[in-house]
């Protein structure tokens, strides 16, 4: 049927707003936080509930509508927005429910880091989250979720209780361990594959309103001292104590001194959740290492640490990311890393290495969706630039970089890092699971309808 039955049809049914090719406000809403996503939805569906959603799945299965699923809007490779489609989009859905009792935490599919850790730091309670405050909460979710607090807690998915699901053909399911447990163990990492989740129910743990936290900055020509010291620092690291190492650019502002801005450093942000005293004597040995342009070593509010990297992470900058599993970095893979960091492709650019282990190794493989539970690291290469003319590139650059790393990898790659071309990597990234996730797939989307994701075909 025609866009007009289509768009009529919604704006009939709907108590959200459907919002056309031709409203004032068409372009601000298609928008996602990546910058090189431009890509024009026929129409769009702001649901403000789950009647909505199931209404708009409904009207788009009745008319033959491919449909994108937006949450958060923060996914690197775009998914939730695409050419000639409806855009189900649930950011209106952003309620977040703490009960401190049970300490338990019922989410909205709208709702953003920050406004869970707002309402649950409230009773100085938390949940594995990522480090982006303004990363949706959906998205980090199903594909996995890791974060400050992962070694300590497990993954965002070892946290969750429930969910409550629209499927394929518009109705709403309970997933959960006792209801739809098959549908509940591949939400655990599967993606947006197995239909549109409206809600989620998390377990808080204790945490906060202070952690303890290190960020420490060394000169770039201190990088093989900083990463090795690193290894063995992590090594020995209790499960509260998480420390990532970064190669990033030296911000442009007070206190880091003028003539370094822009260049090149290697940074250690590192988050201990346990005791305030604890905390300290176990990250002082950080300061030791090199010759620090910066180090700061103190107890903040866990939802200030939580915004740390929200201006390195702009909306509207272009990214381009890939990433690895790895389980040992070696010292070839560290000659590696340091070999191609300097220089960054462009200001908003990072190498991320992300400490696994802990809570989320202790959890078996095929327990969740999430196969890789064996990896020590997730390694990301996150080029991040403004000028549309360095496209190239970036992406250029990023690919090199992937494949460098290749040879160091163990397999797949944390989901929520997968770009809008890596849709080669998804079967290894489940891994040993992705039969599993096939027949899954088939049972509660047989015609693949939920398909504009980093996709799982369903078993034939």
């Amino acid at each position: 049927m025609s866009d007009k039955a289509t768009l009529e049809q919604l704006k009939e049914k709907l108590r959200g707003r459907v919002v056309a090719s031709d409203d004032p406000d068409y372009d601000d809403i298609r928008s996602v936080w990546n910058g090189m996503i431009d890509r024009r939805p026929s129409m769009i569906a702001r649901c403000t509930g789950v009647a909505d959603v199931t209404l708009a799945v409904k009207i788009a299965r009745e008319h033959n509508r491919t449909i994108t699923v937006r949450g958060g809007g923060h996914g690197v490779a775009g998914k939730a927005v695409s050419d000639d489609t409806l855009m189900i989009d649930l950011s209106l859905m952003n309620s977040v429910h703490v009960n401190p009792m049970k300490k338990t935490a019922r989410v909205g599919a709208g709702a953003k880091l920050g406004d869970l850790d707002h309402e649950s730091q409230a009773f100085g309670l938390a949940t594995t989250g990522g480090v982006v405050s303004t990363t949706g909460v959906a998205g980090l979710t199903l594909g996995g979720g890791v974060g400050f607090l992962c070694r300590r807690f497990g993954l965002t998915i070892d946290n969750l209780l429930s969910a409550d699901v629209v499927t394929a053909d518009g109705e709403l399911l309970h997933a959960s361990e006792e209801d739809n447990p098959d549908l509940f163990w591949a939400l655990r990492g599967g993606g947006g594959n197995f239909g549109i989740v409206t809600s989620f129910e998390f377990r808080l743990h204790e945490v906060g309103p202070e952690v303890v936290t290190a960020q420490i900055f060394y000169p770039y020509e201190n990088a093989r001292e900083v990463l090795h010291s690193y290894l063995e620092f992590m090594a020995d690291a209790p499960d509260e104590l998480l420390c990532y190492a970064f190669a990033a650019n030296v911000p442009p502002a007070p206190p880091f001194p003028e003539h370094l801005h822009r260049k090149t450093c290697i940074a250690l942000v590192a988050c201990y959740s346990g005791s305030t005293d604890k905390g300290l004597s176990l990250l002082e040995p950080l300061r030791k290492i090199g010759q620090p342009i910066l180090d700061l070593i103190s107890p903040v509010p866990y939802t200030s640490l939580q915004q740390t990297f929200d201006t390195g992470m702009p909306k509207g900058a272009r990214y381009y990311w890939k990433a690895h599993f790895i389980k040992e970095l070696t010292d070839e893979a560290i000659e590696t890393v340091i070999k191609l960091s300097d220089p960054l492709p462009g200001p908003y650019s990072m190498i991320g290495i992300e400490p696994l282990g802990g809570a989320v190794s202790r959890v078996d493989s095929n327990a969740t969706a999430f196969a890789h539970r064996d990896a020590s690291f997730s390694f990301g290469m996150w080029s991040g630039w403004v000028d549309p003319a360095d496209d190239d590139k970036s992406v250029a650059w990023t690919r090199k970089y992937h494949e460098a790393m290749r040879p160091f990898a163990s397999g797949g790659a944390y989901l929520n890092y997968l770009d809008h071309d890596d849709g080669s990597m998804v079967a290894a990234t489940h891994g040993a699971n992705y039969a599993r996730l096939q027949k899954i797939k088939a049972k509660y989307d047989p015609d693949n309808f939920f398909s504009m994701n980093q996709n799982i075909t369903p078993a034939k």
